[in-house]
């Protein structure tokens, strides 16, 4: 494919931005890849693996006469980020990012956007249970939704232009509104990790059940709760502190239903039961369906690209 970007810097350079890295050299979208860290270790890991042109411990220096520039650290640090960067965006540039919360990113961001730069926030709903510059792989975005955000009044030919760069990455892309995106973010990935890291913490606490005994024992439905929950901890404090409107009322709509599900058990309505699990499971099929996971009984998600997950 023909470049779209004469350079691309990635502030971040972990699981997604190495990623992206990696799938920018695959399509040939990007004529030069600058990569920072404000870490030395990472920086290192990073030139050890080779995915990027430059490398650089100061934001400024790696956004300089970059045509797109993507946040990719923990969204909490992205408002601090944006401020140190601003005066060195390139006239015309576009500034992105892949955090999974979009209302909280463009209160904090959008406020350090020079004039004449094009702020598109968006979200690539895929990722791993691994972390860091050596986690990356091409095919981490193929056949996975990106999701753009761009605010009211964002030029459409930039819009476009971040639309075709993220197919060429390998995502389907969607336009949507950001508070719509974190509401829908909110039940299929946020809420569902929040219950992995508490499920997980339940097991670990239980007096009765040695730790041992947990591990030994993990059937399956533990276990995937286990990879969720080994999810890198400081991006998700990120996430949940700011979505915490969209969590807070998706996880009370859920105790509801966990208390109908309680009363249902207590009171051995088996046809209640029965009917949830059952319309559960057309759900999971709805999934495959759409090309979203596969059928196969691969329960150990053994292969890189089957590790999947959204964030």
């Amino acid at each position: 494919m023909s470049e779209i970007f004469p350079k691309v810097a990635l502030l971040g350079i972990g699981l997604i931005g190495s990623s992206m890295a990696h799938a920018m050299r695959r399509s040939g979208v990007a004529g030069h890849i600058a990569g920072y860290s404000h870490r030395l270790e990472t920086l290192e890991a990073a030139q050890e693996v080779g995915f990027a042109d430059s490398l650089s411990i100061d934001p400024a220096e790696c956004v300089r006469d970059a045509d797109l520039v993507v946040l990719a650290t923990p969204v909490g640090t992205f408002g601090s980020l944006a401020e140190k960067i601003a005066e060195h965006l390139k006239p015309g540039a576009i500034l992105s990012d892949v955090g999974s919360v979009k209302t909280a990113v463009i209160r904090d961001v959008a406020p350090h956007v020079p004039e004449g730069v094009h702020f598109i926030p968006a979200h690539p709903i895929a990722g791993t249970e691994q972390s860091g510059p050596k986690a990356g792989f091409a095919e981490l975005f193929d056949g996975r939704w990106c999701i753009l955000t761009p605010p009211p009044g964002t030029d459409a030919a930039a819009v476009a232009k971040l639309q075709s760069f993220w197919e060429a990455l390998g995502s389907q892309v969607e336009v949507m509104e950001a508070a719509r995106h974190d509401l829908v973010l909110a039940i299929t990935s946020h809420v569902p990790h929040l219950i992995a890291y508490n499920i997980v913490g339940t097991a670990d606490d239980l007096e009765t059940v040695t730790q041992s005994d947990v591990i030994k024992f993990s059937a399956g439905g533990f276990r995937d709760f286990t990879r969720i929950a080994a999810s890198d901890p400081t991006m998700w404090r990120d996430v949940f502190l700011n979505n915490r409107e969209a969590v807070l009322e998706v996880l009370g709509r859920f105790s509801e239903d966990l208390s109908a599900l309680q009363r249902a058990i207590r009171w051995g309505d088996g046809d209640a039961l029965f009917t949830l699990f059952a319309r559960t499971r057309a759900i999971r099929r709805s999934i495959v369906d759409a090309g979203q996971d596969t059928a196969a009984p691969n329960f150990g998600r053994g292969a890189k690209a089957d590790e999947k997950k959204d964030q």
